[in-house]
């Protein structure tokens, strides 16, 4: 079953561009991954503090193994210093 995601992010005051680069740096090597479909990065035009990805993946455990993949393992390595606030993560499917 096909899956989406939509996950925000809130950078520090200050941090903005930092936490911007190691997102940027999620989308290249994910969009190489098995059973990715869609993977794309928004920057809030009136809060440019805010990210928003909003991903297609082929199945959940496709999803999961992204999760575990070494771009993402590292890139949440400087989330302590650079988020602000944990945001959210939506997992969900179309249904009609």
């Amino acid at each position: 079953m096909k899956v989406d995601v939509i996950a925000h992010l809130h950078a520090k005051p200050g941090r903005e561009a930092e936490l911007r680069a190691v997102l940027e740096g999620f989308v290249g090597p994910t969009r190489k991954e098995q059973g990715c479909i869609r993977y794309d990065l928004f920057v809030d035009l009136d809060h440019p503090s805010r990210f928003t990805f909003v991903e297609e993946w082929a199945s959940r455990e496709d999803l999961e193994h992204h999760g575990q993949s070494v771009h993402i393992t590292e890139g949440r390595k400087h989330f302590p210093e650079l988020l602000d606030e944990l945001g959210w993560v939506q997992v969900i499917t179309q249904i009609a």
